[in-house]
């Protein structure tokens, strides 16, 4: 939340307390004041729950210790209450304890004001993390849709080719060469394998010291080969692990 929100969303708050105050007290300048008063405490509750209490303990799944902290925070803000209470009684009452608003001295409704303002906040901080979870699983899925249509650049026979990531079906490390096997073609190009396999996206797999194959392309596969667009590679003992780690579970 920037900090044109956040203004926004104390000034709402303390709005809707002083209307609330004073329909019920018919003094809407004493009621502007009390809030002013309490807003600091409705203040001061929120950020430490909302900003401390549920991102360090309730999101770590440390709910014992959020239990325990939360029922502090709420037994510390009643008390700050009870002086908010206190300086009303001073200033706005001058002592005189009958020209309070009762409803400004029922701990119980100041402290369902403060909680209120405290859930909707967190209901807004949920929704916002929500929607940028949601935000971020779509933009991974564009990011794998783009690798669809990603290229790597190849030069093979003295001349510099653009192989698209979705054609490539896999490599073959022969000596001092690499094949790459596409839908339509063989390139032999003096890179290494290793060098390929640094810079291919997690869609490409090593299963053998020779080989690197697109997952997109698995026709089938077993604990000592895979099938690849018809051809049959074998699966090493080095990457036989990691290998089937990967396939298994896809």
């Amino acid at each position: 939340m920037h900090a044109g929100k956040h203004i926004l969303f104390w000034i709402l708050a303390g709005s809707i307390l002083v209307v609330s105050f004073g329909n019920s007290y018919e003094n809407y300048t004493q009621s502007f004041y009390f809030v002013t008063f309490l807003l600091p405490v409705a203040m001061a509750t929120s950020y430490f729950f909302n900003y401390y209490l549920v991102p360090k303990f309730l999101l770590e799944r440390k709910y014992v210790r959020f239990s325990i902290y939360t029922m502090y925070t709420v037994i510390v803000s009643l008390y700050l209450e009870m002086i908010v209470v206190l300086i009303s009684f001073i200033i706005l009452a001058n002592y005189n304890y009958n020209e309070l608003d009762p409803m400004m001295t029922n701990i119980f409704a100041l402290g369902f004001s403060v909680y209120l303002i405290v859930l909707i906040k967190a209901f807004y901080l949920l929704f916002r993390r929500v929607k940028n979870n949601e935000f971020k699983v779509q933009q991974l899925m564009e990011e794998k849709e783009s690798l669809k249509t990603e290229f790597i650049a190849v030069r093979a026979d003295r001349t510099n080719h653009q192989v698209k990531l979705d054609d490539l079906i896999y490599l073959e490390s022969l000596s001092d060469y690499v094949q790459l096997h596409t839908k339509d073609q063989i390139l032999t190009t003096r890179e290494t394998i290793s060098s390929f396999e640094e810079n291919l996206p997690e869609t490409f797999i090593r299963i053998h010291r020779s080989y690197i194959i697109n997952q997109n392309h698995i026709d089938t596969f077993n604990t000592t080969s895979v099938t690849v667009n018809g051809s049959e590679l074998p699966i090493s003992r080095t990457y036989k692990s990691s290998t089937l780690a990967v396939l298994e579970g896809k």
